[in-house]
């Protein structure tokens, strides 16, 4: 008989991203007393990895549990970038219900409405916050008005429209139920998810069911999966088989070794839960997202929703550059294949794929953030490889029809720059489909793009609005074909010659476009240097040193002025590479080089394409 767990509640918070998610986990964590009065807590607790730090965003989803008054919350914070809109997908079926948080100046964005669709699809309650109402240009009754019309326009029933509204500040720690109304601390939204969201309800006497949300990994006990029960209890050393929705013959016996809850920012070991508690299980080796644990006795798996198919591929090879090896300290085919299957351990939204070569991946994702957080984690690790250009996924129809991936891209840009945006959007197959004034002297563009026609662009984009764009992009299906898109204008400046780049060869090189080394530093012939102001590649040598006579010595060198080079970030490097680059990604560098690095064979290649 099901019956109702009162003393939990699971929910899940999402937003957009930047709207404050994890600011705000960070103060319910804070006042329910999960850090000691004295500790000093950082911001963004919950932003454990390095790169989520640096970058300011979520990237995987996290558990963590507080307690108010006798309830204990469980509380799944879940990224709000589209490119890991994958995490936010599955950690949902773990949830009774969802926190909504919306930025009371930017309003409802695209992943607003990505994530908010994901929630009303499964039927989930929804609580609105409308956090960062202390802004100086908040506008929450707007707001307000825009989640209603969100709500009616993805199909919300009466009961969803008739959803509580909190408004926060999740930097001052406060929260009330009114829009003006006086308070200190979070407790109206503690009350708002304890009162409104419905308690998990399951049959304590029945057979158990888990279903695995999420996948952890942890180098000394492996995989860990994490996930609701639904029914039954589950104990230390129980007996257990593993089945899936999707793969009807799967039928694994296993045994519980470790069970854990979550207890604030830590697991608890413990020896049995129960009904709608979120656990986490160690020790199943060969355990996979969309698993159900059952009893032995009549298994019968939960059904799960499918993973979005990923729609951006990339290959990643091995590095066989003249300076391969001296950086990096993974660098084999070996090293490269067990990383990259080892991401497949957590990352459910990730494909990889051997190619006819042992020397090359082909990995495929979400988008361009998804692939180059992967690359940025394995150069972190002491990987040395090389990357290709990001490539879309076509597909084909019924009548053999080529279709491609297309984007809704949302832009608000200041109002002078519209017309440089919408020419070069224009140029890349970009269609506009609305143009809406907003405050503050800016205009919100609505294109429908082809995703090739995003790839490469973020960089243009930033340089074009002089860094005071916002561009937001989903992912809204397969499309016909829209025809070829010229990716770059200008050429590469390739080195001529392997050696150390000197003053003298730069400064010859510089009046022929844009530098992206200075002296000193070792190159290779194929090694792209620089930008070209054309659209020809030029070779050039930069390690050519004056011919010294009587009449003209070294220290004359000393007078050559050089402009500073354009060092590349990872997102840049990626974005410039043509079809026919690569990028080379050391721990200590990256470096942009022609697939065929002989200038005879890349001529012969270029003639033949």
């Amino acid at each position: 008989m099901k019956t109702k767990r009162e003393d939990i509640r699971n929910i899940a918070i999402i937003a957009h991203v930047d709207h404050g998610k994890t600011t705000l986990v960070d103060e319910l964590l804070k006042q329910s007393g999960v850090f000691r009065s004295n500790q000093d807590v950082g911001e963004r607790v919950m932003d454990s990895n390095d790169i989520e730090r640096e970058r300011g965003i979520t990237i995987l989803s996290k558990n963590t549990a507080v307690y108010y008054k006798d309830t204990k919350i469980n509380i799944i914070d879940t990224p709000g970038h589209a490119d890991f809109g994958g995490e936010v997908e599955r950690v949902l079926k773990m949830v009774n219900g969802v926190v909504l948080v919306v930025d009371a100046f930017e309003g409802a964005m695209p992943q607003t409405k990505f994530v908010l669709k994901k929630a009303l699809e499964l039927e989930l309650p929804v609580i609105v916050c409308i956090n960062k109402i202390d802004r100086p240009e908040a506008r929450p009754e707007e707001v307000i008005d825009e989640i209603l019309e969100l709500f009616i326009d993805l199909d919300a029933n009466e009961e969803q429209l008739d959803c509580p509204f909190v408004f926060a500040s999740a930097k001052e720690g406060i929260s009330s139920l009114e829009l003006d109304g006086d308070t200190k601390d979070m407790k109206p939204l503690f009350e708002t998810i304890v009162n409104y969201i419905p308690a998990p309800e399951g049959d304590p006497d029945a057979n158990t069911q888990v279903l695995i949300s999420t996948i952890d990994y942890n180098e000394y006990v492996g995989r860990i999966g994490v996930g609701k029960i639904d029914n039954g209890t589950l104990k230390v050393n129980q007996e257990a088989v593993i089945v899936n929705a999707h793969e009807p013959d799967k039928n694994v016996k296993v045994r519980i070794s470790k069970l854990y809850e979550f207890d604030g920012l830590s697991k608890v070991e413990v020896n049995e839960a129960s009904i709608g508690s979120i656990v986490a299980i160690s020790g199943i080796s060969d355990i996979h997202i969309g698993d159900t644990i059952c009893s032995p006795t009549d298994p019968v798996a939960i059904p799960f929703q499918k993973i979005s198919e990923p729609t951006i591929a990339m290959h990643f090879l091995v590095n066989d550059s003249p300076l391969a090896g001296k950086e990096g300290k993974f660098v084999t085919s070996r090293h490269l294949r067990d990383r990259l299957f080892r991401e497949l351990n957590t990352d459910v939204s990730l494909r990889v794929e051997e190619t006819d070569t042992t020397e090359s991946y082909k990995v495929s994702g979400r988008g361009e953030l998804h692939l180059s957080v992967l690359i940025e984690n394995m150069r972190r690790e002491g990987y040395e490889f090389a990357v290709s250009k990001a490539e879309v996924l076509f597909k084909k129809d019924a009548n053999g029809a080529l279709l491609e991936p297309m984007e809704k891209c949302i832009i608000d840009v200041p109002d002078e720059f519209t017309g440089t945006v919408i020419d070069k959007l224009s140029q890349r197959k970009g269609e506009l489909q609305g143009m809406t004034p907003m405050n503050g002297g800016y205009t919100r563009l609505e294109f429908y793009i082809p995703s090739r026609g995003l790839i490469g662009y973020r960089g243009d984009f930033m340089t074009d609005t002089k860094g005071n764009g916002i561009m937001n992009t989903l992912f809204e299906g397969y499309d016909t074909y829209k025809g070829d898109i010229q990716y770059r204008k200008q050429g590469s400046l390739i080195a001529f010659e392997s050696g150390e780049s000197i003053t003298y060869g730069l400064f010859n090189a510089q009046d022929r476009g844009t530098l992206f080394i200075g002296p000193g530093e070792q190159v290779y012939a194929g090694m792209v240097i620089g930008q070209n102001g054309k659209s020809d590649d030029i070779e050039l040598n930069v390690c050519k040193k004056k011919q010294l006579t009587n009449t003209r010595s070294s220290s004359a060198d000393e007078a050559l002025k050089l402009t500073p080079p354009r060092e590349l970030s990872l997102e840049q490097a990626l974005d410039f590479i043509d079809t026919d680059e690569l990028l080379e990604v050391t721990p200590t560098n990256l470096r942009i080089r022609k697939k065929i690095l002989d200038p005879t064979l890349r001529f012969r290649a270029k003639k033949n394409s």
